[in-house]
């Protein structure tokens, strides 16, 4: 890490400490013994997301959070845990390193956590994400979701 005082090129970490999503490290410069605070972000790969008309998009949590708050409107469900359900979902999508990943995969994961969380939202996302064409459908969702319990 280069001295922002004199250029020098070698410093030592006197105080390292996590700032919101950065580290923030207190350096001292081994020259002129000046001291200066320095901030790292981690580099994350960007995770794509393969729609199902074939193209590709780069993966928005605030375009899940819409689905989830649309699904759980009028429910007793926490922005907090919603943010909390996203950060579980956007973890096991990135543990899974692979840096493309099916849209549909991304909307199991959701249905999977809501179905634990609200069975209304659930059902609710479930009738949208899967296109439910009939009453039928509908139906037999909600008595797969009866017999689950």
């Amino acid at each position: 890490m280069k001295c922002p005082h004199c250029g020098y090129e070698e410093s030592k970490v006197i105080d390292s400490r996590p700032a919101d999503e950065k580290i923030r490290r207190r350096r001292e410069c081994l020259q002129c013994k000046n001291r200066f605070t320095t901030y790292e972000v981690v580099e994350t790969m960007p995770l794509m997301v393969i729609k199902k008309d074939g193209s590709r998009e780069l993966f928005d949590r605030n375009k899940l959070m819409n689905g989830l708050l649309r699904a759980c409107e009028k429910r007793p469900v926490s922005m907090e845990t919603l943010d909390q359900t996203i950060d579980h979902i956007e973890t096991e999508l990135r543990g899974s390193l692979d840096r493309e990943v099916a849209s549909y995969h991304i909307g199991e994961l959701a249905m999977k956590h809501l179905k634990e969380l609200d069975e209304v939202a659930y059902v609710r996302f479930a009738s949208v994400y899967r296109q439910f064409a009939d009453i039928n459908s509908f139906m037999s969702e909600l008595e797969t979701l009866i017999r689950e319990r």
